[in-house]
């Protein structure tokens, strides 16, 4: 490993114990992005992967809000703005309870390089709080987001940053920091957000565009082996909007879904989640609040597994899509004793850096990075955005083909990246050298700030 990074990454260590998914985000990037620095002494003349793994701005805010019974509570909020060099800030909302400023930091940092792999105009960011919407009502979650938005407002636009969705914020959340951005500003900037309802400026296939992206690319990596994605196996995690774009997309493409998982366990439906009645349900289980993907086993009656992961199942296609780090070194040792074939990524950092090393070494196996595999959800929101600007709403149609095609360039570049350094096809390596080069590139220009 280059010297330079070497010392980064023991700095990042020691000064951010205390985060360490931020911390693993930071390492396996640096550790793929080697060659490049060797080759490029000017990076360490300017310090530049010290400033690269520090948020060019983050900051934290109280947010109070009131319960249906006028109790009052307060939760913290957060916004990372971490690397503008490509363009606005850009980056989701995260309402959970386990959020603190270690997960924000690692998913702004990811970002900046999935975004930059979108080849869209579009810097990496980050947000969220540790305010959890589960349970409680429309009015409660309309007034934290009201909230939150009062305490953000002035740090956010169009060309400043532009959040969006993530895990607990979809469209009805989106719509009410949206009204009350509106509300304070007083203008017609619907550009400041993306993932927004499609009566005030969002785009099609938004909600879907993560799944379908990630479909998009497993195609591209199957082509690459000379195989085709009709009749694959899939298991996947989750049951939110990025498993039921998977599974959407592969019902269209003759792929079968098999598996979805919640916190209670995973079913296992040997048909495949590739009916419009179960792909529907998911939306009805997700809608339902009750967080239980046994609904699922109890609505169709298949196989329901719990309090395990569907990463012990015989299948040709393994995308985990739900949380980070739901893949350790024990459920990897499983994933190769079964044979998988395709390790596809899907939620950002699902892989222990361990498990994931370990894959990575296997011979008769493909592995892709969450970065380039779920690139396809940012990427509509910037065509979203692009939309916004030109007072124009594009066609499911052209949407779709716009992300097939931006999908299929991602595959692209990380393949030819990894080759040029001599790596063969490791499209991890790949993803974060054609991400990491445009950002150094930028950087670079713009001077030291």
């Amino acid at each position: 490993m280059n010297a330079y990074v070497k010392s980064v990454i023991e700095n990042v260590k020691a000064k951010h114990s205390n985060e360490p998914e931020f911390v693993q985000a930071v390492e396996e990037v640096l550790t793929s992005i080697s060659p490049m620095v060797d080759k490029h002494p000017e990076y360490e003349k300017v310090d530049l992967l010290n400033r690269i793994v520090e948020p060019e701005r983050m900051f934290t805010f109280r947010v109070v809000w009131m319960d249906d019974n006028g109790n009052h509570h307060t939760n913290i909020g957060y916004r990372c703005q971490f690397n503008g060099s490509l363009g606005p800030y850009k980056g989701g909302l995260r309402f959970q309870s386990n959020v603190y400023a270690g997960i924000i930091k690692f998913l702004g940092f990811e970002q900046i390089f999935k975004n930059s792999l979108t080849g869209m105009p579009i810097g990496g960011g980050k947000g969220g709080s540790d305010f959890d919407p589960a349970g409680k009502s429309d009015g409660e979650i309309m007034r934290f987001c009201q909230s939150y938005m009062t305490a953000l407002y002035r740090y956010i636009g169009p060309d400043v940053d532009v959040p969006a969705g993530d895990m607990g914020v979809g469209g009805r959340e989106i719509g009410y920091m949206y009204g009350q951005y509106r509300r304070l500003k007083g203008t017609w900037e619907n550009g400041v957000f993306t993932g927004k309802g499609l009566s005030y400026g969002g785009s099609l296939i938004r909600p879907e565009a993560t799944g379908y992206g990630a479909m998009y690319y497993l195609t591209e990596v199957l082509k690459h082996k000379g195989e085709d994605i009709k009749g694959k196996i899939i298991a996947i995690s989750g049951f939110g909007n990025v498993a039921w774009g998977i599974c959407k997309k592969a019902m269209q493409l003759g792929a079968k879904v098999v598996t979805l998982s919640g916190p209670d366990g995973y079913i296992y439906d040997p048909e495949g989640v590739s009916t419009e009645e179960k792909v529907n349900y998911m939306l009805e289980m997700r809608n339902s609040g009750r967080n239980k993907v046994k609904d699922y086993a109890d609505k169709f009656g298949v196989k329901f597994i719990p309090n395990s992961k569907p990463w012990s199942e015989k299948v040709d296609v393994i995308m985990p899509s739900a949380m980070q780090n739901d893949v350790n070194m024990e459920w990897a040792k499983k994933i190769v004793d079964n044979g998988i074939k395709y390790y596809i990524e899907v939620a950002n950092m699902p892989t222990t850096n361990d498990a994931l090393f370990y894959l990575m070494e296997q011979k008769n196996m493909v592995v892709a990075p969450a970065k380039a595999v779920n690139a396809g959800g940012v990427g509509v929101s910037s065509l979203e955005m692009a939309q916004n600007s030109q007072r124009l709403v594009w066609t499911e149609e052209k949407v779709d083909e716009e992300l097939r095609r931006m999908m299929i360039n991602i595959h692209k570049v990380s393949k030819e990246a990894a080759e040029e350094y001599g790596l063969g096809y490791n499209l991890v390596a790949g993803a974060n050298l054609a991400g990491f080069k445009k950002v150094a590139e930028a950087m670079m220009a713009q001077g030291v700030f």
